[in-house]
């Protein structure tokens, strides 16, 4: 059995392609070390984490439900006004409460909870926050903010590197009695393939997978307040899609390219989900096909032979 690690941009609901990507890496023999994730993408890496294959996170795309997920309170059930109101005052049109109830019941059939029940290091989700302008890696930046990791739900991750700015509120947790704000860890580390890298020569690959939006973007229309937070958003989620990223990363990288879907389309029928799945499977084969775990070293993962450090050992 071959061993890799895993990273997963976010992307939204054009996520469910990773599910073919996933496919595709464990049917070349590879067995997932430690995962990490953004936004969707920590959705995969939580599910790979606590012992999904893909083949069982296929079959759990007839019961995601993305418009569950769209949970509103009165306010954003007020017609015509409600969502804006709820985005002036709750920072959001959606809370994520019932994603994060999803991925909670997904873990607990798994016997997962929180990272206490997994290897230490098998799994990194990022998240956002906006009120001390940091990345935040969880569970390893957890202990800042006052939490034990040990005991920090899962599915708690998940909902703070999932919490889209304006889309969803964000999630809020306290820190000294000062409120601290984290959003989609999108906004600041969309794709986070340096996580598990390091100085040495690594043992085994980590792949990273990313969606690749269109070439050409398809113009909004902005005649208000909302139209114009709803465009930020997109914005936001789409740009991530088209930035370029430097060889040594785009190597490693499965890129699966999505058109005519938007990251916030959650009203995607079965067919369209599954269309999804195909799509990344036939990225990956395409990625291994030519990938070479050698190449990448040679090329550019040799590690220098630090001459100070041997002088100053010999001494």
């Amino acid at each position: 059995m071959l061993k890799c690690d895993a990273v997963f941009a976010g992307g939204g609901v054009k996520g469910i392609a990773f599910i073919g990507a996933i496919r595709e890496t464990e049917e070349r023999g590879y067995q997932f070390q430690r995962v990490a994730g953004t936004s969707a993408g920590s959705i995969m890496a939580a599910l790979l984490a606590a012992g999904y294959s893909g083949k069982e996170m296929e079959g759990l795309l007839e019961e995601l439900s993305f418009p569950a997920f769209l949970q509103a309170d009165w306010i954003g059930r007020l017609p015509g006004i409600g969502k804006p109101l709820n985005i002036l005052f709750r920072n959001g049109m959606y809370n994520t409460a019932g994603l994060e109830q999803w991925i909670r019941d997904k873990l607990i059939k798994k016997g997962i909870w929180s990272f206490d029940d997994l290897p230490e290091g098998k799994l990194k989700i990022i998240a956002s926050d906006i009120t001390n302008g940091r990345i935040m890696i969880i569970p390893d930046d957890l202990p800042f903010y006052g939490l034990d990791p040990a005991q920090f739900p899962i599915a708690r991750a998940v909902r703070m590197s999932c919490s889209i700015p304006y889309f969803f509120q964000p999630v809020m947790i306290n820190q000294n009695k000062k409120k601290v704000v984290v959003v989609d860890g999108g906004l600041l580390s969309n794709y986070p393939i340096w996580i598990f890298d390091s100085k040495q020569t690594p043992r085994w690959p980590t792949f990273g997978f990313r969606l690749k939006g269109a070439d050409r973007y398809q113009p909004m229309k902005i005649s208000g307040p909302f139209s114009m937070f709803k465009a930020i958003f997109t914005t936001m989620m789409e740009a991530h899609d088209r930035r370029h990223i430097e060889d040594h990363d785009a190597i490693r990288t499965v890129f699966i390219s999505v058109e005519n879907i938007r990251a916030t389309d959650f009203h995607l029928t079965l067919e369209q989900k599954q269309k999804l799945v195909r799509l990344g499977r036939e990225e990956a084969k395409r990625f291994f096909d030519q990938w070479s775990f050698s190449n990448y070293i040679s090329r550019y993962r040799r590690a220098p032979v630090n001459i100070k450090s041997k002088s100053q050992k010999g001494d």
